[in-house]
């Protein structure tokens, strides 16, 4: 879905396809007749962008064959979709029965990383329409922070600086412009935009900046004014914004909070928890850590990264953090220009919810991600942006 901002720059919204995992590239085909078609029609639009996940088959299988990658552009117009940023974070698994830790492999320090996010970037260029000339790719923070140091820090850097070159010469050759976004995730080395800022600083050009995700962002307390002052003072830029809701509990001591909480606890994904203390935030790992005794302290409030659907926040005694999605929305895009040209809804955790909460076939889900979609339109309506068809 395209945007004019009020300043004439056009605006993407797009919603991530690592809600259907798919790691063949038929599986890609696959999903986009099964579930991206269905979603814009829904909207009743003629486009619909989508932030295409392409696991690491996938990706090979395109880069190798010049007549698949044909064939997907066609699919794609066919469909009436189209693509201006991937997400590059998950490699391959993100459809296993249970990923957790598996995610952040393999990160900044592996040379697979690298080829896996130079391929995707060579991709998107050819799979942008041909009226778009920058797209972007967001990838994770580095690595999981365990065992990651110095020495990790410069392997890391050292590879995006390549990455860096890479891009440039990409652009000389096809005059395409592709921007990655490292995203900050809870328990990550980078795990807040804050954390960004050295790691971004320390590379040539502006070629890497951060993917910012509202769901990590309320997750981790981070105040969206502040967060984003910062990184305007950095000089980091902020290619991609993806639009997503943290879970929330107002009052984690109380049983009943407890209970409800422990619903979302659930195999599949991590989902990190986190609260405010006097001396700062503290965290667990996983929400059923948190529940688990007295790890976590509960006379403060408790968000845990589980991506819940925007419009269908959960019942009390829980909530979702929307209104922190709606405060960084609006200091992204509803200044006198856009800070980010990039959005993305990524709630991929639909099969995750409670059982009760989870759309039970195709149907079902595509409501559910065009209710999103169409939420994220009308705030971005709210903010002046005009829909464009």
């Amino acid at each position: 879905m395209r945007f004019r901002h009020p300043d004439g720059s056009v605006v993407h919204l797009s919603y991530c396809t690592n809600v259907h995992p798919a790691e063949t590239l038929d599986g890609v085909v696959t999903q986009l007749r099964d579930h991206c078609e269905p979603v814009r029609k829904r909207l009743g639009r003629d486009r619909l962008g989508i932030g295409l996940w392409l696991a690491k088959d996938a990706a090979h299988a395109l880069t190798s064959d010049p007549a698949a990658l044909r064939g997907l552009q066609s699919e794609l117009e066919r469909r009436g979709l189209e693509v201006v940023t991937l997400n590059g974070f998950p490699y391959e698994g993100f459809g296993a029965e249970e990923v957790k830790y598996r995610v952040y492999k393999p990160d900044w320090t592996d040379p697979d990383r690298l080829a896996h996010t130079t391929d995707l970037a060579r991709l998107l260029t050819a799979l942008l329409p041909d009226d778009v000339t920058e797209g972007t790719v967001s990838t994770l923070p580095l690595a999981w922070r365990t065992g990651f140091d110095e020495r990790a820090a410069g392997t890391a850097r050292a590879a995006l600086t390549t990455l860096v070159e890479r891009l440039d010469a990409l652009e000389e050759l096809t005059g395409k412009s592709i921007r990655i976004a490292l995203e900050p995730e809870p328990g990550c080395t980078v795990e807040t935009t804050a954390d960004a800022i050295g790691p971004l600083t320390a590379l040539p050009g502006d070629r890497i900046g951060v993917c910012l995700d509202t769901c990590h962002l309320a997750t981790s307390f981070e105040d969206p004014q502040t967060a984003l002052a910062a990184l305007d003072a950095a000089g980091v830029g902020i290619p991609k914004a993806q639009l997503s809701a943290a879970l929330h509990a107002e009052h984690p001591h109380l049983p009943e909070v407890r209970d409800a909480l422990a619903a979302f606890a659930e195999p599949r994904f991590l989902h990190q928890t986190r609260t405010l203390t006097a001396a700062g935030p503290r965290g667990t790992d996983d929400l059923g850590e948190a529940l688990a005794g007295e790890v976590l302290p509960d006379g403060a409030p408790w968000r845990a990264h589980f991506h819940v659907p925007l419009h269908a926040p959960p019942a009390p005694p829980l909530a979702s953090t929307l209104p922190v999605l709606q405060d960084a929305l609006t200091r992204l895009v509803g200044g006198a220009e856009p800070r980010t040209r990039h959005l993305e809804v990524e709630t991929y955790t639909w099969q995750a919810l409670p059982p009760e909460l989870r759309p039970r076939n195709r149907t079902q889900l595509a409501d559910g991600i065009a209710a999103e979609l169409t939420l994220a339109r009308d705030l971005l309506t709210g903010l002046g942006l005009k829909e464009l068809p």
